[in-house]
């Protein structure tokens, strides 16, 4: 663990949560669960223990530095990558292993997302700390979610045998593409599939060799970005070679290609997990199981009779709701979202048509 070090990419919009989730305050900045901390803070909490405070580094957009500061006064600006416009998941993880490989050479590193929940913090940090005693061994490791239903939504998981002296490891005989619902019941029911929560552990110079292999002229990008960090030359360097590289996600460059020559394991998560993805998932979260629960985000008053589902609001003004069943009311200064969990993943096609019609400015 002396070795480990906490990677947090810090990305994208989440634009199913709009309109409370923008391009100037994206999901990972507000507090969805109602902890009284942001998903980020959450994050940050949940992998101090394993990596302390100074080992953590957070790969972020520059619009959010600001923010990002703000909520992790803890966080070291040597730890703070600074992205220039969104790369995708390769580019963001392999510039973070490619910079802490140059302080260390021996890192460890594990990637986690800045905008997920998890219910259980020690059972979480029990399954990473396995990850990074089967990493130290040569070996790309990610943490695999037991499906709690066949979802489309997730990409799966292939385990296979059990790795040795590892208490809960087995090898990964291959990633499956998010499928369709036939074939993730089939998945299911196999007992032998896990949602892939691309969460990865690895020596950073693993990462780094299969990405080489797999594309040689990311890799040179990323190891000339490295290169020029923390140097005079870094914000010239960054101009020019940032805008030029390839858009691509890890599980396609990396992880895929490493299963299919034997280097990576998952360990089954034994916690809770959720991908907070729309507000439906929020609902049925804070929701726990209890039947016809109104969920309240926000500084709110509100007037409920015979109503469920979930109410967002940041402009604290009454919002009355009568006689309406899985509603989703999202209550912000320039723009209100009603719709119903049923239809909460449509939101995103909304986003898209405000982006062709020229209402930019909303988002």
């Amino acid at each position: 663990m002396a070795r480990f070090y906490s990677v947090i990419p810090a990305g994208g919009i989440g634009s199913r949560l709009w309109p409370l989730s923008r391009a100037s305050a994206p999901k990972f900045l507000h507090d969805l669960t109602g902890s009284g901390q942001t998903l980020l803070q959450d994050t940050v909490d949940r992998l101090t223990p394993l990596s302390t405070s100074d080992r953590i580094l957070i790969v972020t957009g520059e619009a959010h530095r600001s923010a990002v500061m703000e909520q992790c006064p803890k966080l070291e600006t040597k730890n703070l990558v600074l992205e220039p416009s969104p790369k995708d998941s390769t580019a963001a993880i392999a510039l973070a292993a490619a910079i802490l490989a140059k302080r260390e050479p021996d890192v460890i590193i594990g990637s986690f997302a800045a905008d997920h929940v998890i219910t259980n913090d020690e059972l979480f940090q029990e399954a990473v700390r396995e990850a990074v005693n089967v990493a130290a061994t040569g070996k790309i490791v990610t943490i695999g979610i037991e499906p709690t239903e066949p979802s489309v939504g997730f990409g799966y998981i292939k385990a296979g045998l059990r790795i040795h002296e590892a208490p809960t490891a087995r090898e990964v005989v291959k990633f499956v593409e998010k499928p369709e619902l036939s074939r993730a019941k089939k998945y299911v029911r196999s007992g032998k599939y896990l949602w892939n929560a691309g969460m990865f552990i690895a020596p950073a110079s693993l990462l780094l060799e299969v990405l080489e292999d797999t594309e040689p002229e990311l890799y040179k990008k990323v190891m000339i970005l490295a290169e020029a960090w923390g140097t005079a030359n870094q914000q010239s360097v960054f101009d020019n070679v940032w805008p030029t590289l390839k858009k691509i996600a890890i599980d396609y460059s990396i992880a895929e290609p490493a299963a299919d020559i034997d280097l990576v394991a998952v360990v089954p998560a034994k916690f809770g997990w959720h991908d907070v993805g729309d507000f439906a998932a929020i609902a049925e979260l804070q929701a726990d199981g209890k039947p016809n629960h109104l969920a309240i985000l926000g500084d709110v008053k509100v007037l409920s009779d015979k109503s469920n589902g979930i109410l967002v609001s940041e402009t604290g003004r009454l919002v009355a709701l009568i006689g309406l069943e899985d509603v989703i009311v999202v209550d912000t200064p320039d723009a209100l979202l009603v719709t119903t969990k049923q239809h909460a993943q449509r939101v995103k096609n909304l986003v898209d048509s405000l982006k062709t019609t020229g209402h930019s400015d909303v988002l």
